[in-house]
């Protein structure tokens, strides 16, 4: 049976305020160190599926897991000593213990060197925010009272519970799960897209949950697009990204959607015209007003896919 693992994700949301997070985004990578219990049992070819304490986010197999060595800050309970404590909304002080109960403004800060983990999951990623809830989730878990962020479930238990659902897409990471359990894994060198958690953080701060093609989405489906090739420059550029549905991302930026930089309209090549929920986008204006940053960086796209046609 296919090993499967629960983890959290909620960026900044956090309630511990035991150490600084992660830069995690849940449908390409997640990260965690050597401080977290079952850290070392996350294999190459386990699914993995990810959540935020209310929802399931999405599905996906391990491809691979990089590793490496950091010096994490870790922050304690001035009282105590524990890292069991959160912020507190409107209260003051700002924090207070979950152990002794005590209040305090600072914590007690230190450092302490671990091994990192990052997974890469982005390949057989299929968003299903909420497919299911938080309490179903919990149930699944092979301890299901447990409060770590890494939990163990069997994928056939997780599985019948979204075919449950009605959800579809169950079958195709099964499969991608046995076939990258049989074939084993190989160490590879990631090129990581350093700032990109920070960048896809600034567009939702400054757009909302709002897909910039095809109009409001859910946050967990929404990621951080580049108007210009990313691997070129190794930039984040102002101005040079928007938000856009997973599926809408990979398509713009394989040219199969582009916007024309004069009417501010999308165009929907002929290649999808037998897919209508994508090419009913043809024609239609964005849902937000671009910048003439924005505008410039469309145009360099315009001009790479639409020029010579």
């Amino acid at each position: 049976m296919a090993t499967a693992w629960l983890v959290l994700a909620v960026g900044d949301n956090r309630k511990h305020g035991g150490n600084g997070g992660y830069d995690d985004l849940p449908s390409e990578h997640y990260s965690w160190d050597s401080s977290v219990p079952h850290h070392s049992e996350i294999a190459v070819g386990d699914v993995i599926a990810v959540w935020d304490k209310v929802t399931l986010l999405g599905t996906s197999v391990i491809e691979s897991i990089q590793t490496g060595q950091a010096v994490k800050d870790v922050f304690r309970c001035p009282s105590c000593g524990k890292s069991d404590f959160q912020p507190r909304k409107t209260k003051r002080p700002k924090y207070v213990c979950l152990k002794c109960e005590a209040a305090f403004d600072v914590p007690v800060s230190a450092t302490k060197p671990v091994t990192t983990y990052r997974s890469r999951h982005g390949a057989a990623w299929v968003d299903m925010p909420g497919v299911l809830s938080g309490a179903e989730l919990r149930a699944l878990c092979d301890k299901p009272r447990t409060q770590h962020s890494l939990r163990s479930m069997r994928w056939e238990r997780l599985s019948e519970a979204i075919q449950a659902t009605g959800a579809t897409t169950t079958v195709t990471i099964a499969e991608q799960a046995q076939r990258a359990i049989a074939g084993g894994h190989r160490q590879t060198t990631v090129r990581a897209r350093i700032g990109q958690a920070p960048f896809r953080r600034q567009l939702l701060e400054t757009h909302g949950e709002l897909c910039a093609f095809t109009g409001p989405a859910p946050a967990a489906v929404l990621e951080a697009a580049h108007l210009y090739s990313y691997a070129d420059t190794g930039e984040h550029h102002s101005e040079g990204g928007l938000l856009l549905r997973r599926d809408v991302h990979r398509l713009f930026d394989l040219g199969l959607i582009a916007c024309d930089p004069l009417t501010k309209t999308l165009d929907v090549a002929s290649a999808l015209v037998s897919y209508q929920d994508y090419f009913k986008l043809h024609g239609q204006p964005m849902k937000l007003q671009p910048s003439r940053g924005h505008l410039r960086w469309l145009s360099k796209h315009w001009d790479m896919h639409r020029s010579a046609t």
